[in-house]
């Protein structure tokens, strides 16, 4: 709220995803469009605020003439509801304020507040004035997000500007996946990466904690599965709470029935096998019951230690499937086929039968399952669950389908874009390590396949976009250059998921920018 004698300037910010105004050019830096309002006479010893300079940028801004706020000795964040303690304990002590609970504010507070908010459980409301500030909206989620946006103010200039922030993010998912099954990363090193994930208002971590190189999270139900080099439970739990205590949902993700050499490599009679006897590498021999037993036990028992509503079943690359005919090499996939689904069914219907059921397990834990766009078959007899969310990472499998597929058919997507998105160690096959000018500059979230976009009529049906780090070959980086690898990229997807349009700073500004606030 602006002191008595200001003048008060609406930032309009408008919703039509083409980065300008109606009746307007390209947009200012500022990415707004400021309008005078009638008010009273300026005030004489305050020039009108500027929006915040932020990561991502603030949605809106109405910009007000004060002196803003900074955080000063004696202040305090205080709140008006005791669900928003964690918020506010978590901000007083990053701005070295004292907690004052929940309490009247007074002058040099910050005030956090739930409220009304019309704009969704991630949006906020941010108020400076009268040598306070404000943040409120209809969700703790919110109202971090704001902390947030207050954080990097103070971090970037010293002082909040005087106005009001109104903000929201554009896409509700907001992920980075971790491979911690083919590279061990200590739990140190992925809670730093909760904490700058949160601070850059992410919402989702994926761990894939099981490969063929190895299985990564202790098992009370199969601890011959686990690796030498793992997290245990306990250190799982405190990542839980850290995440949760900066709203990102972690992501579990058991793949299969590829992808399973770890298990493979305890349970040999499970490893499936050709017409000649000859192993495939990572793949179960989805005609028998016990594979099917061994991934429910652990979709059953890491239900218990991931309490998020999503669940990623993997699905890809199933080794079956890539041979020239895989009715001929594995007769016996064949013949559990027909056996369930009728004389007609072949390897495609067994396979999505098997990803079907294992989202039934985790269905009935209350999660969403999502599955790698090439675990989505074309299959004669048996549907892919209509629940299942895809993955979209890649077009380069056999038998690829448009992203226009899926989505034309109603289903949900989230972007994983192997183009722009996998930071795949030591650059196998013809990945490059991404940059994050290339996706500030080129990617939006409907470009989900190549560097083409979808038409805009199915941007309501993808959910988001998700930086995936992938390690191939492990020691080509260790933990600290990973975490500067993708220090910029993270950055830079942060800004396109919260805000589709053009951005208005070139990315030389946007990387100094970054470099000063976060």
């Amino acid at each position: 709220m602006a002191v008595a004698g200001v003048v008060a300037v609406a930032v309009a910010v408008w919703p039509d995803g083409g980065g300008t105004s109606p009746g307007t050019g390209s947009p200012s830096e500022d990415r707004s469009r400021a309008v005078a309002a009638p008010s009273p006479s300026p005030t004489r010893h305050y020039p009108l605020s500027e929006a915040p300079r932020t990561v991502p940028a603030v949605r809106e801004h109405t910009a007000a003439r004060g002196p803003g706020w900074r955080p000063a000795a004696g202040g305090r964040v205080v709140v008006r509801d005791n669900r928003l303690a964690d918020e506010g304990r978590l901000l007083a002590g990053e701005l070295k304020l004292t907690y004052g609970g929940r309490a009247a504010a007074g002058a040099g507070d910050v005030e956090l507040g739930l409220d009304k908010g019309k704009e969704g459980p991630e949006s906020y409301t941010l108020t400076v004035g009268n040598g306070r500030v404000t943040v409120t909206g209809p969700a703790e989620a919110g109202v971090f997000h704001g902390t947030r946006t207050l954080k990097q103010e103070v971090r970037g200039g010293g002082t909040a500007p005087e106005g009001v922030v109104r903000d929201r993010p554009a896409k509700p998912v907001r992920g980075f996946m971790l491979d911690t099954a083919r590279k061990h990363f200590t739990a140190a090193w992925i809670e730093d990466r909760v904490r700058e994930l949160g601070d850059l208002k992410y919402n989702q971590l994926g761990l894939h904690f099981s490969d063929d190189q190895g299985f990564r999270i202790e098992s009370d139900t199969h601890p011959e599965i686990v690796s030498r080099q793992h997290l245990t439970k306990d250190e799982v739990r405190r990542i839980v709470a850290l995440a949760k205590s900066r709203h990102i949902t972690v992501v579990p993700e058991i793949d299969s029935p590829g992808h399973l050499g770890a298990v493979i490599a305890a349970h040999p009679d499970l490893q499936l096998r050709n017409v000649s006897g000859v192993p495939v590498r990572g793949a179960v021999d989805i005609s028998k019951p016990a594979a099917a037993k061994i991934v429910d036990d652990l979709l059953d028992e890491y239900a218990g230690l991931f309490p998020g509503t999503e669940w990623h079943l993997g699905g890809d690359e199933y080794q079956a499937l890539t041979v020239a005919d895989p009715a001929a090499s594995f007769p016996q996939l064949v013949t559990a086929a027909r056996k369930k689904y009728g004389a007609g069914a072949g390897v495609t219907d067994l396979t999505t039968g098997w990803l079907n059921d294992r989202a039934e397990v985790v269905q009935g834990h209350g999660r969403t399952a999502r599955a790698w766009n090439d675990g989505f078959f074309r299959s004669s007899d048996v549907p892919a669950d209509g629940d299942l969310r895809v993955a979209y990472w890649t077009g380069k499998e056999i038998g690829a389908r448009q992203p226009v597929e899926y989505l034309g058919a109603g289903r949900e997507v989230v972007n994983y874009n192997d183009e722009y998105l996998y930071y795949v160690l030591g650059e196998p096959q013809t990945f490059v390590y991404p940059t994050g000018q290339r996706i500030y500059e080129q990617w939006t979230p409907l470009v989900v396949r190549g560097s083409t976009p979808v038409p805009a009529k199915y941007d309501s049906r993808i959910l988001g976009g998700s930086f995936a780090v992938w390690c191939d070959l492990s020691n080509s980086q260790t933990q600290d250059q990973v975490a500067a690898g993708i220090r910029m990229p993270l950055r830079a997807l942060t800004q396109k998921l919260w805000d589709q349009r053009t951005p208005s700073l070139s990315w030389t500004r946007f990387k100094a920018l970054a470099d000063q606030v976060s």
